[in-house]
């Protein structure tokens, strides 16, 4: 017999189900998206409040096909920013075999960003690329515009093909910009958010539900 989960678990459980019941009948029309993209369009609306996600998220049409096939085979995530790894279950990653990486505070990505004149973001999705670890990946981006764009950069010039690319920088200072230039990208799969809202939580918000529909599929 399976044991009952903690009563705690079990009510979190509880909390986040009637969450989701109330976001269903108060979203309005979300017709536009399938039954696998509402379920992360949901998870986004749960973690932020906010409605304006219903429509402000875009799908590549294979991003979910791409992200499930992805997550399993253990895949490489490459992110902009440390809080989308804290803000990671880390049940969740290790159940799925999933290696989390984040090179914003190597040293060397410091000192080539100095030298080059560009971002830390920049360089430490460069530096991802020279370790082998965007090919066939998933790329989680909720800061940095300017990752985002070097991701569309080495896609279009170095040929390389992740997986996945969520592309949800949060801003004013060229994260619209990078965002719409992310959804001209047809051969590699994306999730983004059109306009300036964004951010780390998001990313991590998207990634639970993909994790969720990877585990249900």
């Amino acid at each position: 017999m399976t044991p009952s989960p903690p009563p705690i678990v079990a009510a979190g459980a509880a909390i986040e189900s009637a969450s989701f019941r109330i976001i269903d009948a108060q979203a309005g029309n979300h017709e536009a998206y399938d039954a696998a993209q509402w379920g992360v369009v949901r998870r986004m609306i749960h973690t932020s409040g906010d409605f304006a996600f219903n429509g402000l998220t875009c799908f590549h049409p294979l991003a979910i096909e791409q992200a499930i096939a992805a997550l399993r085979r253990q895949p490489r995530l490459t992110v902009d920013v440390a809080m989308i790894h804290a803000g990671l279950a880390a049940r969740r990653l290790t159940r799925l075999g999933v290696t989390v990486h984040q090179f914003n505070s190597d040293p060397q990505v410091i000192s080539r960003a100095q030298a080059n004149g560009t971002t830390r973001s920049c360089e430490a999705m460069r530096e991802a690329w020279r370790l082998g670890l965007l090919e066939n990946g998933i790329v989680a981006i909720g800061n940095a515009p300017t990752a985002l764009l070097e991701v569309i950069r080495l896609i279009r010039e170095e040929q390389v093909r992740p997986a996945l690319v969520i592309g949800v920088p949060v801003g004013f200072i060229r994260a619209e910009e990078s965002k719409e230039e992310l959804m001209t990208m047809h051969d590699t799969p994306w999730i983004a958010i059109r306009g300036t809202k964004g951010g780390s939580t998001l990313a991590v918000a998207i990634l639970h539900a993909l994790m969720d529909l990877t585990d249900t599929a």
